[in-house]
């Protein structure tokens, strides 16, 4: 069944994503991605080298850190010491509100993408601190720079009023694995209404760029596996997608029949019914 998948990989892939289809299919050692992923850091002990191909910038950049953290997660190798030595360059790119920008300047000197155009001075933003805080927080890695940018997105998810995807799914990395679980978990139930109902309507980055037209995305695109569920809070380990336990749901069952994955004829008050409960977005990837 990946006989077309891993030729397309083989033939167009770089070593790194290789190396990772490789530990997720083939049995392949985890460390060796860790090693591929190594190539992309840089002496500040951040990430760069265009590990997220979108921009070519060799120097550190939030979103690669985001990149590192959840490769290395999501293949079962997570590597404190590297993590802890990105905290240490988090700490030193932090504006006044305490997270970090989605995109530092040097991004401009370099080819890029319209949307990674940054500004002289970039505020602090969601994505990527919440994604970052998200991957740190499950693994317990205690630095300096967690309590202050956890206080950042606080406060950010406090005045959240978009539905954007770049921007809900790092903040449901950090509601899920905040230490607060009770604030946690009210925050998801509101967060969870807005990805069951999504606003139509052209995406934007993180920093209120209209994105190309396949960033248009629904809730199941914000599923890095299809082990995504919404479930209850028991927060215990799905068992993959086609095996639902008494009292978890897919995340399609949520959705109406005009949404990407969504079954036709599904009442729009499975939406409202999504909303009330709080649920935990769990899998591996973005959320693990």
């Amino acid at each position: 069944m990946l006989t077309k998948a891993r030729d397309f990989i083989l033939r167009n892939a770089r070593l790194l994503e290789r190396r990772r289809f490789a530990a997720e299919f083939e049995a392949g050692p985890a460390l060796a991605v860790v090693s591929a992923l190594a190539a992309y850091r840089n002496a500040d002990g951040g990430f760069g080298a265009a590990l997220e191909p979108d921009k070519r910038d060799p120097a550190s950049q939030p979103v690669d850190v985001q990149f590192a953290l959840e490769t290395m997660d999501g293949a079962g190798a997570f590597d404190r010491q590297m993590a802890l030595r990105a905290c240490d360059w988090l700490v030193t790119v932090s504006t006044a509100e305490g997270g970090v920008p989605f995109a530092l300047p040097s991004v401009n000197d370099f080819p890029h993408a319209p949307w990674w155009d940054c500004e002289a001075n970039p505020p602090a933003n969601l994505n990527p601190t919440a994604a970052i805080l998200g991957v740190l927080l499950k693994h317990r890695v205690e630095h300096a720079w967690i309590a202050p940018a956890s206080a950042f997105c606080w406060d950010g998810i406090a005045k959240i009023d978009r539905t954007e995807f770049h921007e809900l799914m790092p903040v449901l990395a950090f509601l899920a694995h905040a230490p607060d679980r009770a604030r946690a978990d009210r925050a998801m139930r509101d967060v969870l209404g807005r990805i069951a109902a999504p606003r139509r309507g052209r995406a934007r980055s993180g920093r209120g760029r209209l994105c190309p037209p396949a960033a248009r995305m629904g809730p199941l695109a914000g599923q890095p596996l299809p082990k995504i569920v919404f479930r209850r809070g028991d927060r215990k380990t799905s068992e993959g997608a086609g095996r639902e336990a008494a009292g978890r749901w897919r995340l399609a069952d949520f959705l109406g029949s005009d949404q990407p994955g969504g079954r036709t004829g599904m009442a729009r008050d499975r939406n409202a019914q999504c909303a009330q409960n709080p649920e935990v977005i769990r899998g591996a990837g973005v959320i693990g």
